[in-house]
């Protein structure tokens, strides 16, 4: 693992790079409005895909860097992960993802940064008790395939909200897992099979929906 500084026009981000031996792909994702990178779905992603042939780089956004408990505005999450994504010089096709307010990000900024795909895990697809409040237009307009990885119980969003035949969107669920992915012990699967469902949706995907296409298979 490699950290280092990235400057934003917000202050330093920073990222960590999980090299893959032989990279077929870059996966790029920043986290949610509530954490830095240290959330379960990361760092199982960061630990696993890299062996997979998939090099992983988490982006830490500059609040977090500075030590704030609350995220800055949309925009400045964008100026982040363009600016992460600019010292990229990544091996095969980009994706760029993130989780929460970091998939929302990712969607607003795919076509932009030239990614071949866009990973949303817990896509927040409204304020919890406000349905109200869609978000969809982001999601709709990534402009990319997009594979949304979407807990069970997310109360940002359960995976029956989201409407079908969404063009170039994908979706995988995690049975009884919350917006952090978190199962219920006496839920169907554990907690380590929950996040394996997280990692082998993603590199199923990724593997069919953006290698594959970049090969032209």
């Amino acid at each position: 693992m490699r950290e280092s500084r990235v400057a934003t026009p917000h202050g330093d981000g920073r990222s960590f790079t999980f090299r893959a031996r032989r990279p077929t792909a870059t996966l790029l994702l920043s986290h949610g409005a509530g954490a830095g990178v240290g959330s379960r779905d990361l760092q199982a992603l960061a630990a696993d895909l890299p062996r997979n042939g998939i090099t992983v780089v988490l982006f830490d956004q500059p609040w977090v860097v500075a030590g704030r408990k609350v995220a800055t505005p949309p925009p400045t999450l964008d100026d982040g992960l363009r600016a992460a994504a600019a010292r990229l010089r990544p091996t095969g096709p980009l994706v760029v993802g993130g989780r929460s307010a970091g998939a929302r990000s990712a969607c607003r900024t795919a076509q932009e940064l030239g990614a071949a795909g866009c990973l949303a895990l817990s896509f927040p697809l409204h304020p919890p008790g406000k349905p109200e409040k869609s978000r969809l237009g982001e999601l709709a307009s990534a402009g990319v395939p997009t594979l949304v990885v979407q807990g069970e119980r997310d109360t940002f969003g359960a995976p029956e909200e989201f409407p079908d035949g969404l063009e170039h969107v994908d979706m995988a669920v995690v049975p009884g897992g919350d917006h952090g992915f978190k199962v219920p012990r006496s839920g169907a699967v554990s907690q380590d099979d929950a996040l394996a469902i997280v990692v082998e949706a993603t590199l199923e995907w990724i593997v069919r929906e953006v290698v594959g296409e970049s090969a032209g298979l």
